[in-house]
């Protein structure tokens, strides 16, 4: 047997650090992909950023919900334990492909205000426009993530062997 501690093997908040590192990379990376190839692709596609959005609006719908019924507020269903546990893992991994995206769109975006062409002033709302859709999303998992905690109740607290 090793004397190694046993390690809690549930899932712990998201770390912003590591939104912001996952941002930051992706930002470095979608300039240097931007500044290499710019010229020899097309216009920037507004169908990933319509993707994102729609993803934060539904994971902003789930979160609002999921705390309703978490909440047992007067007339929402019975929370399904098993469905909340998909949500927050939906969301945790929602929040780190959200900062991915605005960090590659961040990128975009600032090496695309910096060149001085028709063809980058063209895709500057496009760049935009993801950025803006990759922020929502990352604002929604997170909320979702936080609407899927369970609340401390005051029964809890009294409960004989609480601390």
């Amino acid at each position: 047997m090793s004397n190694q501690p046993v390690r809690d093997p549930s899932i712990g908040p998201t770390r912003p650090s590591l939104l912001v590192v996952a941002g930051l990379a992706a930002a470095a990376a979608g300039w240097l992909l931007l500044s290499t190839l710019y010229g020899r692709m097309p216009a920037l596609p507004w169908l990933p950023t319509l993707t994102v959005a729609a993803l934060a609006v539904v994971e902003g719908i789930l979160a609002q919900n999921t705390r309703a019924r978490i909440e047992r507020r007067p007339g929402q269903p019975k929370v399904d334990p098993l469905a909340v546990a998909r949500y927050a893992v939906l969301a945790r991994a929602s929040s780190l492909a959200g900062a991915i995206f605005a960090g590659f769109s961040a990128g975009l975006l600032g090496w695309l205000v910096l060149e001085p062409t028709v063809a980058a002033r063209d895709d500057v709302p496009a760049a935009a426009a993801a950025l803006a859709a990759s922020l929502a999303l990352v604002g929604a998992a997170l909320w979702l993530e936080r609407a899927c905690r369970v609340p401390d109740r005051p029964e809890d607290e009294d409960a004989p062997g609480r601390p």
